[in-house]
């Protein structure tokens, strides 16, 4: 997909972080955007600073996780545009801790979010765009940590892992029934986004009322320091990431240094051997549980 004048986005997560920057360029290049997200102030204020600048949009505050939450959203976007090109499954939520200690509701929350997302996102909307025929593309938000194992981000690597996948079989599903549809996987490492707040937009219903483990506290802190600390801008992203739509790219890693740490889990893999520390280029980032006092 090369123009994107008059052509219709869809983008969850809209309110904030890559969900914004992706709707503001949206917007520049003229598309039609459907803007969704479960906190609606956010929602409601990157509306008003597109409709200033004369954008056409809606908005529909949305809990990805709800499969009928996302089939309203094609819904109103049908009725409203008529189509869908550019789907952005980019909704997403963080949280950290030893694996064991993650909790019930945690695993709910997180998977909910970040995979259930992405599997509504795509088992709504990838019919409507085959059925219309037209040269589309779909976006699917995973995480370096999609591609790796760290420490103490358990629950978070498995709903990327599985962004991952899904995204990959995606792809060779729609290239094998010879689909118009382009697939990218974005990849980012820490960026400036709101991402470590995450617990903000938790629901009542997920909720458990635990005290935080110590592995708990010294995630969240570390989480807090590498994203506030990224040198890498929202803004910066969303533009490799247009880039990529317009190459019709797969992979989009933001944060090429990052593939050290990649190559080294593929070596593990081929040589059979123990899996490597994955911040052992950077260990300075890896959270330990002793940080939490």
């Amino acid at each position: 997909m090369k123009d994107f004048a008059g052509k219709v986005a869809v983008i969850t997560g809209a309110g904030s972080g890559f969900g914004r920057e992706f709707a503001r360029i949206g917007a520049a290049l003229g598309m039609k955007l459907a803007l969704a997200d479960i906190q609606a102030d956010a929602l409601a204020a990157t509306a008003a600073e597109l409709r200033a600048q004369g954008a056409q949009l809606l908005t529909e505050t949305v809990d990805v996780s709800r499969g009928a939450d996302i089939e309203r959203l094609a819904q109103r976007t049908l009725e409203r545009f008529g189509a869908v090109h550019l789907l952005f499954n980019n909704a997403g939520v963080a949280a950290g801790g030893l694996v064991w200690e993650q909790t019930v509701k945690d695993w709910e929350w997180v998977l909910g979010a970040n995979l259930w997302g992405v599997i509504h996102g795509v088992r709504v909307f990838v019919p409507i765009m085959l059925a219309q025929g037209d040269e589309c593309h779909v976006v699917n938000t995973a995480s370096v940590a999609g591609l790796l194992s760290p420490q103490m981000l358990g629950v978070y690597c498995v709903s990327k892992h599985g962004v991952v996948t899904l995204s990959e079989t995606l792809y060779q599903d729609l290239r094998v029934t010879g689909a118009r549809i382009g697939v990218s996987l974005l990849c980012p490492a820490f960026v400036p986004t709101g991402i470590a707040q995450s617990q903000r937009n938790r629901p009542a219903d997920l909720q458990d009322g635990a005290a935080p483990t110590a592995s708990m506290i010294a995630s969240q802190k570390a989480s807090e320091k590498a994203v506030s600390s990224g040198k890498l801008s929202a803004a910066e992203v969303a533009r490799m990431t247009f880039d990529a739509i317009r190459e019709n790219r797969f992979y989009v890693i933001t944060h090429p240094k990052i593939l050290a740490s990649v190559e080294l889990r593929l070596q593990d893999i081929l040589a059979q051997r123990n899996p490597g520390d994955p911040f052992a280029f950077k260990p300075d980032a890896a959270p330990r549980p002793d940080d939490a006092a």
